[in-house]
């Protein structure tokens, strides 16, 4: 995001959590937030060396109950698992299957359909599972699933590598639905597919208070997400193009210049008139924030968490890729889910990965109390369908 001239000497809020709320700039979570700023660390603070910023790995440590070593060791192992991943998929070929991340030993599980691939994948540094369904069948099979309409009891869909199966989650009240039944025989015999139940339906977190850097599209509330050249990226469910966005001030920051929802959920405004835009994620009120380096895709399995203005930083783990989500207001393609739990308020925020930016907070079930899952719109998506480039340390 850009900041005022006044917060020259602060990082505070690059990239927050969204939130949508039916409120004006006056209100009191934009005092609160101004309060926040004036605490946060100087640009000099942020120790470049480190992959991931004190916040982060309180919240590993906090969520994932890991060490602050083990929790270094788990994001050493999976920059190499990011970046092994690919050349394992070129040397599987058309017997990939799809990878994960195996934190038990900290290493790239690849999934492959032919035993002569094995050594091949093994030399790329990832390990071997034997699977019968090829990566290109099951996303076939998903493919088939996106063409059908969803009744409200079925969550969602994604392919899941460590079953080798496409997984359709149907919202536990609702399975015994007639029309939920009727979707469930059709997408079996779509191909190979099971059933799990999940205890809630996903939402998008569009109510709640605020602290950070809020701004506003008329009476609706939203935050920062990752920054950009130009401008910033967050949920598309924030605002419609064309529509002109204020900041925490009231004053006036830039324009919707991109937004689709459903169907996607993210969005690009512009910024101008005394904003820039600086490449870390909010620290609250730890000795450092949260630098981006760039925005390489983590894993299933990674780790991963999330910078949000209700519930600040939590961590979890990457459950699933290119997940079709079921929303009341329309189906959301190619989503990330995790295990990271989130709140109202936590719309449009950054889900990062070690340094790794990996996209924009849309939705989910759950809160931080209880538990919950969230689902985010991938960044280099974002970035592709903009032409934007990230902006990094």
């Amino acid at each position: 995001m850009r900041y005022k001239n006044a917060l020259r000497t602060s990082l505070a809020a690059a990239l927050v959590a969204g939130a949508w709320a039916a409120v004006g700039p006056a209100s009191g979570p934009a005092s609160a937030a101004a309060a926040d700023r004036a605490s946060m660390p100087s640009p000099s603070s942020v120790v470049a060396e480190e992959p991931a910023s004190a916040g982060m790995l309180s919240a590993m440590r906090r969520d994932l109950g890991l060490t602050e070593s083990r929790a270094r060791a788990r994001l050493a192992a999976e920059r190499t698992a990011t970046a092994v991943q690919e050349k394992a998929r070129r040397a599987a070929g058309p017997s990939y299957a799809g990878s994960w991340f195996n934190p038990a030993v900290n290493r790239l599980v690849v999934a492959v359909t032919d035993t002569r691939a094995s050594n091949a994948v093994r030399a790329s540094g990832a390990a071997v599972r034997l699977v019968r369904h090829s990566a290109r069948q099951l996303d076939a099979t998903k493919a088939r699933l996106d063409g059908m309409r969803a009744p409200a009891g079925v969550s969602g869909w994604h392919v899941d590598p460590k079953v080798n199966r496409v997984v359709v989650d149907v919202v536990t009240p609702a399975a015994s639905d007639n029309d939920v039944r009727t979707f469930v025989d059709r997408a079996r015999a779509a191909g190979p597919v099971v059933v799990h139940r999940t205890p809630g339906a996903p939402r998008t977190f569009s109510a709640g208070t605020v602290g950070g850097d809020p701004y506003y599209t008329g009476n609706v509330r939203c935050s920062i997400g990752f920054s950009v050249y130009g401008g910033f990226v967050t949920a598309g469910h924030c605002g419609r193009a064309g529509a002109a966005v204020s900041g925490w001030d009231g004053s006036a920051i830039g324009a919707f210049q991109g937004s689709s929802f459903p169907g996607d959920d993210y969005a690009w405004v512009s910024v101008g008139n005394g904003w820039w835009t600086v490449p870390v994620v909010l620290g609250w009120g730890t000795v450092s924030d949260q630098l981006v380096r760039g925005s390489a895709e983590a894993p299933v399995g990674a780790s991963i968490c999330r910078s949000g203005s209700t519930s600040h930083w939590h961590c979890g783990n990457v459950l699933a890729t290119n997940e079709t989500v079921n929303y009341s207001q329309g189906a959301v393609h190619q989503m990330t889910r995790t295990s990271v739990c989130a709140e109202p308020g936590d719309s449009g925020g950054s889900f990062i990965s070690g340094d790794q930016a990996q996209g924009v907070t849309s939705g989910g079930w759950g809160d931080c109390t209880g538990g919950g899952e969230t689902w985010h719109q991938p960044i280099n998506e974002i970035l592709g369908r903009y032409g934007l480039t990230l902006h990094t340390a």
